[in-house]
């Protein structure tokens, strides 16, 4: 079994959020992966007294204890147990009400010696390639598909001046925009306090003998298809395979610094977060 994973922070002045871990139990019967993309809160109060990284490390480390001790639990339900005990651990101390409360998108796989079972919640990517090449790209679409009148007004903020005021008038309408829609009904869902968020992933499941490879990244990292349009899903595992976790992020990095005020290839950020978990089974 080859298993490698990857992760640095877009900025090195502030820490990561994203979260990547593998779990294989000491009987050898399967494993698990677990990738998180803590979502960046904006400026202010968001009712937490807890770091984004704080969180995804809670919920990362009980997605990957439950994945492999509670066989008899499906996925979501893993997952639902997941946020609940997060956040128990502040919901005294904290509004876990407020809708920029911490959260995170999920990829959660797990594998034994009959099938590889997989949910995926918000927009990171899972990879699953069988023994005949193919490569099947798992993918929450919901982000992608918000009404219309949210892409008239993203492309009316990219037609503004960058650094003008009207530009980051029209990003702030935006950006409101999009928050109204997190979390709710019509719109997209991350993994924050609610449990039943766990029940609106994309689940699936495969036979064992179907499945050669995994792999979960997150969007940071998905840009190397979705972004930057380097190629299609199957070609970026073929990267991944040939180059390793490292090699697909530094990858990235080249393309974000070819293009660093984003004209060529309109991003929210000029880096991201990055994290890549690769397994062989």
């Amino acid at each position: 079994m080859r298993i490698e994973l990857a992760t640095e922070p877009g900025d090195p002045d502030r820490p990561n959020e994203d979260y990547a871990s593998v779990s294989l139990p000491a009987s050898g019967q399967g494993g698990s992966l677990v990738l998180l993309d803590g979502v960046t809160p904006p400026s202010g109060d968001v009712g937490c007294l807890h770091s984004v990284p704080w969180f995804t490390a809670r919920l990362g480390g009980a997605l990957g204890e439950l994945s492999v001790s509670r066989r008899d639990m499906t996925l979501p339900e893993i997952l639902a147990a997941a946020i609940s005990r997060t956040a128990d651990t502040h919901r005294d101390t904290c509004d876990l009400s407020h809708p920029r409360t911490p959260q995170a998108t999920v990829v959660l796989a797990r594998w034994d010696a009959e099938r590889v079972e997989h949910l995926v919640l918000s927009d990171s990517a899972l990879l699953v390639a069988g023994p005949g090449g193919g490569v099947e790209a798992v993918l929450d679409r919901r982000l992608d598909q918000l009404p219309p009148a949210i892409g008239e007004l993203r492309d009316a903020v990219r037609a503004l001046p960058r650094g003008s005021a009207e530009r980051q008038a029209e990003g702030r309408r935006y950006a409101a925009a999009v928050e109204a829609l997190r979390n709710a009904e019509g719109g997209f869902f991350t993994a924050a306090a609610d449990p039943a968020a766990a029940a609106l992933a994309i689940t699936g499941a495969h036979p064992r003998s179907a499945v050669t490879a995994l792999a979960a990244l997150s969007d940071g990292v998905g840009r190397w298809v979705e972004t930057f349009r380097e190629g299609v899903w199957a070609e970026c595992f073929a990267l991944l395979r040939k180059s390793g976790p490292q090699g697909l992020v530094d990858r990235v990095r080249e393309l974000e610094r070819a293009d660093p005020d984003g004209t060529a290839f309109p991003r929210g950020k000029r880096h991201d977060d990055a994290a890549v978990v690769y397994a062989e089974l």
